[in-house]
């Protein structure tokens, strides 16, 4: 097991920028594929975005794609989410998840999560 705590959220106005950590605890971070999913008020939780392990594989959800950059740093026991351009849709609590196996989309191949940090827009 690895346990994340994610950082970085705030408020930030339209076309801005925020970069969430998450950093985990554990000597085998490295193993971990990273996966970000966010969840805004009265809706399900989202896939946004993942990496391999490796960091040789991602995955982005559509409405993301060329504005969120994922990352890992191995090194540091970091993850981090790298969020330009940001629009009022993105408001949500954002989570970090990792797996030892599982990447992708689906939130059941995560068995370690975050609390969640709050990103909020205003247009």
């Amino acid at each position: 097991q690895v346990q994340l705590v994610e950082s970085g959220g705030g408020l930030v106005q339209a076309g801005g920028s925020l970069r969430l950590s998450c950093a985990a605890s554990g000597r085998t971070f490295s193993r971990y594929n990273i996966a970000w999913f966010r969840q805004a008020p009265g809706k399900e939780r989202e896939f946004v975005t993942a990496i391999s392990w490796i960091g040789s594989t991602v995955y982005s959800a559509d409405s993301v794609k060329g504005r969120f950059t994922i990352s890992k740093d191995n090194a540091k026991n970091t993850a981090y989410l790298q969020m330009n351009n940001l629009k009022p849709e993105d408001t949500a609590v954002y989570y970090c998840a990792a797996s030892l196996i599982g990447l992708g989309e689906n939130s059941i191949d995560y068995n370690n999560w975050g609390q969640g940090t709050q990103v909020t827009v205003s247009s």
